[in-house]
């Protein structure tokens, strides 16, 4: 048997925004019409390192695989394993550093897609470190973004960031010094951090906002308040089974009562029609980003069948 290897080197030049948008939608329709499985991140550590494993399978994508993925304060390493849907014969391993950063930019702008206003074009982010840059990436692919306002806590990084997207974008990217200022009259928030307590505060978002909340995927960790999730509705997920271990966001609304776990909907759901999204102008929608397995499996099967066109990669027997 003989597997196909791509380096994250390779991926970058193969991997387009446009690529991850259609296949992330793609899969996500799929769980939304039960015609494929998804199997929520597991975690296991030492006193270093942690280890986080999740899997997926889609019978009419002609797939199944898995991510794994190692965190440490040196950083992460990632990788994909993608395997025949009918033989199960290991077809390719993928690193995965840069497909996982796109993808979860994709899956925020197909939600983006369906939730957002159609005229939606000023945004706010949260956020200026790899995960922003493809949030930014998505959204501006499925919305005609006109001004984009930035809060990070470092000024320093704040400017580089909007000087790099500006380019990137091609819109105006602004760096703001005051967190109320990414969130008031904006259209899309966005919010991108590694905080542990909420960045954004339900006070500060305007009517008819959509929200894409992807930095915290523990459920120990926060980025919008209480009051953020009050004013929610639609509130979106990618997964409700991986959300019910891992949305932070939703614990303590889940806790008060606030929020009930009947009134959160998947997004593969709203794309296959199962489910209601925005019904109103008015309303604040809500996409709590966890990343999830059929996300990356989807995006590797078209980033290997582009390389086997192209030539890309090293084959080797296994």
């Amino acid at each position: 048997m003989s597997i196909l290897l791509l380096t994250e080197h390779e991926v970058k030049g193969l991997l387009t925004m446009e690529m991850a948008l259609e296949a992330v939608e793609a899969g996500l329709r799929k769980i939304g019409l039960d015609e494929a499985q998804n199997i929520p991140r597991s975690r296991c550590q030492t006193d270093h390192a942690m280890l986080h494993m999740m899997s997926a399978a889609a019978k009419t994508l002609g797939v199944m695989g898995y991510k794994a993925y190692t965190t440490s304060k040196k950083g992460g390493h990632f990788h994909v394993g993608l395997c025949d849907g009918k033989s199960g014969e290991l077809t390719a391993l993928v690193q995965a550093d840069w497909l996982g950063q796109v993808r979860t930019g994709a899956a925020s702008g197909v939600a983006t897609k369906v939730l957002a206003r159609p005229e939606a074009c000023e945004v706010g982010l949260y956020g200026t470190g790899k995960q922003a840059r493809t949030q930014l990436m998505a959204v501006c692919k499925v919305r005609a973004v006109k001004r984009i306002q930035v809060f990070g806590r470092n000024e320093e990084n704040r400017k580089q960031f909007c000087t790099e997207m500006s380019a990137v974008c091609q819109v105006s990217v602004e760096p703001v010094a005051d967190p109320q200022d990414a969130a008031r009259a904006k259209d899309i928030v966005i919010t991108a951090t590694t905080s542990r307590e909420p960045v954004l505060k339900g006070e500060w978002l305007s009517e008819g906002t959509h929200v894409n909340a992807i930095g915290s995927n523990f459920i120990s960790k926060a980025e919008l308040d209480l009051a953020a999730i009050r004013r929610c509705h639609p509130i979106v997920v990618d997964s409700k089974e991986q959300a019910h271990l891992e949305a932070g966001d939703f614990h303590q609304a889940i806790g008060s009562g606030t929020l009930h776990w009947k009134n959160v909907v998947e997004l593969g759901s709203v794309l296959s029609g199962r489910a209601v999204g925005r019904t109103s102008p008015l309303e604040i929608s809500l996409f709590k980003s966890l990343g999830i397995a059929i996300e990356d499996i989807a995006t590797v099967a078209k980033v290997v069948a582009k390389a086997k066109e192209a030539g890309v990669g090293r084959m080797v027997d296994w």
